[in-house]
């Protein structure tokens, strides 16, 4: 008669001790994502009604009087609010640019709103990465087929690729700092490519900021719009050429090759 023994066979367990099929360090290192996106639904909800350019005109008196009065801390508590606006995704992130050329002109202004952003984006990033990006990056290297060889073409032209998808004003900045985290860049490539990458964006919102003065005095509101003109998006598009120039000429050399 065969005998029965209970847990005859002993259950994987991770290097924690843990049962691996458990997902409970899954789920940690999927935490600050998860609060990420959280906040960010409700943000979307709570602060879509507060923070406006109508909320900037009726406390910019206060504001300049501050910032004279506590011209770095108001730098400090500046950039930590720009952070946080920009690693949960929240409603202001343009009114946050504006804010930073009205506070302290186009320059340094520009400065501390690139540094700011940069700064968000990394916290997206790392928890994304943290969370997803790692494992998602080594299922696609071990892959084959069509996967395989979109992560190879993103590996061999990721500056290219970084700087593009900052510099096309019709990618979300919440998607460019999702995508390089789930292919696996590395933190001083995407850093140093968002960084310069957002530049010319935050140059444009930030002079614009810095005249709002005159806007307020005048009763109007900003023309956000005056990226897409001409002697601003050309500019522009012509930089996104720059970037997608080694992506044309590849991808030329590959046809003559055929």
């Amino acid at each position: 008669m065969t005998e029965y023994r209970h847990s005859d066979r002993s259950e994987p367990r991770s290097d924690t001790g843990e049962p691996r099929g458990s997902g409970t360090g899954g789920f940690w290192r999927r935490m600050p994502l998860i609060v990420i996106l959280v906040v960010a639904a409700i943000g979307a909800f709570a602060l879509r009604d507060q923070v406006t350019f109508e909320a900037l005109r009726e406390n910019r008196q206060a504001l300049l009087e501050f910032r004279d009065a506590h011209y770095t801390m108001t730098v400090l508590a500046f950039m930590a609010a720009y952070v946080v606006i920009v690693a949960f995704s929240l409603p202001g992130a343009t009114i946050a640019t504006l804010t930073g050329g009205f506070l302290f002109s186009t320059f340094p202004g520009v400065l501390f709103n690139v540094g700011a952003a940069t700064l968000g984006a990394i916290i997206i990033y790392m928890a994304a990465r943290w969370g997803l990006g790692d494992k998602l990056a080594a299922r696609m290297d071990a892959g084959a087929g069509t996967v395989k060889r979109i992560k190879d073409g993103i590996d061999e032209n990721q500056w290219s690729m970084l700087f593009l998808i900052r510099l096309v004003p019709a990618v979300p900045f919440f998607v460019a700092n999702i995508i390089p985290a789930l292919v696996g860049v590395s933190l001083p490539r995407f850093a140093i490519s968002t960084f310069l990458g957002i530049i010319p964006g935050g140059l444009v919102y930030t002079s614009v900021g810095a005249g709002l003065g005159q806007v307020f005095a005048r009763g109007e509101s900003p023309d956000l719009g005056v990226i897409f003109e001409p002697p601003i998006l050309l500019p522009i598009l012509g930089l996104c050429a720059l970037a997608a120039l080694p992506l044309i000429l590849k991808a030329l050399r590959g046809r003559k090759g055929l």
